[in-house]
């Protein structure tokens, strides 16, 4: 029985020139993952930027607050589906290629934002409207939970070794704007809408138009090239195997169990990061509308401004990784964002300005472990089970904390009234100093040649 690939790093040789693929490979490259992961995360999004309007359809206007709750509480049960979606999508990927795994789930991901776009009114069928809207969503996360996991490994193994960091900013870099794109439709529409056709039928406009951006990154990643490292690994697994009978080959669950303590780390990492994106980056407008009654165009707009500050800055920091390694960055981001957050949070009260400004604040050093945080995982993990090991730990996280973040937000507003925002405040930075921890049990990834991983 042939034992298990040590799993030792190496770093390039600097000796030998690195190889760098063609421009056009480059191009079709980053345009394809960057297109399809903006439109995913587009569909994902804007549930939570249009969250008040949902909450005032297709549930009960009885009690707009438990209306609101509820449709928040829907928004974390699509991070449910998330880890059954990182297994089925995971083993495609590592199975039967990455670009399969990319191409079903934006497919995946835009018939769920279909689904929501058509969906009636509460008014028209009760509490039938509420249940697609869980379906759909439910639709969603399986197509998000292998989305994430899949765009991050083909990217890492597509980039040089010396520009991984680089490339791996793309991953946050069109996701942040796809969600910038539905953030500004948002406030594009409630400034031009009246607030009684929007809540009507305007909300529905970019669900729809998810589905027909869908269609485009369809086609695109569908003529994307399949990772080289993947089929020299494939080839070569089939060729050690092909003499071993079925009872000695290694099965998935083997592969992952013997690489436990990165999955642990993937979870480590992640905890933090999770839950101050999708505070800082996604859900805060909503809570400064709901909460603090913030005019919701000028919301929204803060919400643009911020977004863009944070697609500015992830390429600077991958640049940066690259250069003065993974866990210096990491360390500074997620520090960084735990002294921040206190202020940050004090400092958002009935401004959108103030709103706009502490959003853009903390997503600068946000930024600084999203842009590398793809690059990171990949360089945890060998090729054979790099998109399942990231994406198991990585959902199964993602789904805990960070589909819970917009909803405790407003929970605890609710629950504990001025202490709210205090609570959970502590809440994240516990969190956040977890990552800080988590960095410290890392190797440096910096140039290592994923192929001897």
């Amino acid at each position: 029985m042939p034992f298990p690939r040590p799993h030792i790093a190496k770093q390039a040789d600097a000796s030998v020139p690195e190889i760098r693929p063609p421009r056009s490979k480059i191009i079709k490259t980053l345009i394809g993952t960057g297109a399809g992961n903006a439109v995913e995360w587009y569909d994902w999004a804007i549930y939570a930027t249009f969250a008040s309007f949902i909450a005032s359809q297709l549930f009960s206007k009885q009690d707009p607050s438990s209306a609101f709750l509820a449709t928040l509480a829907i928004f974390a049960v699509g991070f449910v589906a998330r880890p059954l979606g990182g297994f089925i999508f995971g083993w495609i990927g590592d199975k039967v290629g990455r670009k399969a795994s990319l191409t079903l789930c934006v497919g995946l991901a835009s018939l769920g934002s279909l689904a929501i776009g058509l969906t009636p009114t509460y008014d028209s069928i009760g509490a039938g409207a509420s249940l697609m809207l869980l379906i759909a969503r439910l639709i969603q996360g399986l197509a998000h939970g292998g989305e994430l996991p899949s765009a991050q490994t083909y990217l890492s193994e597509m980039a040089p070794a010396s520009r991984r960091g680089y490339w791996a900013s793309l991953i946050y870099a069109s996701g942040t704007a796809g969600i910038l794109f539905g953030t500004l439709l948002g406030a594009v529409l409630s400034s031009v809408m009246p607030e009684s056709a929007m809540a009507a039928y305007g909300w529905r406009i970019p669900f729809l138009l998810g589905a027909v951006f869908g269609l485009v990154a369809l086609v695109m990643r569908s003529r994307m090239e399949e990772s080289e490292l993947f089929k020299s690994e494939a080839a070569a697994h089939d060729a050690v195997v092909s003499g071993y009978p079925a009872t000695a080959r290694g099965g998935l669950f083997a592969d992952l169990a013997r690489h436990w303590r990165q999955a642990l780390q993937v979870i480590g990492l992640t905890v933090g990061l999770t839950v101050a994106y999708y505070v800082w980056g996604v859900s805060t407008p909503a809570y400064a509308i709901n909460v603090l009654k913030v005019d919701a165009a000028e919301a929204l707009w803060a919400g643009v401004a911020a977004n863009l500050v944070f697609i500015v800055a992830l390429p600077l920091w991958g640049r940066l990784s690259d250069r003065i390694g993974r866990k210096p960055v990491l360390l500074i981001s997620g520090i960084g964002s735990a002294l921040l957050f206190f202020p940050a949070t004090w400092f958002v009260r009935d401004s959108a300005l103030q709103l706009g400004l502490a959003m853009s604040a903390m997503l600068v050093f946000i930024a600084g472990s999203a842009s590398i945080m793809p690059a990171v995982y990949a360089e945890l993990f060998p090729t054979a089970v790099r998109t399942i090991g990231v994406a198991i730990p990585y959902a199964l996280c993602v789904a805990a904390f960070g589909g819970t973040a917009a909803y405790l937000q407003a929970g605890f507003g609710v629950w504990f009234g001025d202490a709210g925002p205090t609570a959970f405040a502590l809440y994240t930075i516990a969190l956040l100093l977890v990552g800080a921890a988590t960095v410290l049990s890392l190797r440096e990834g910096r140039g290592v040649d994923l192929s001897n991983r």
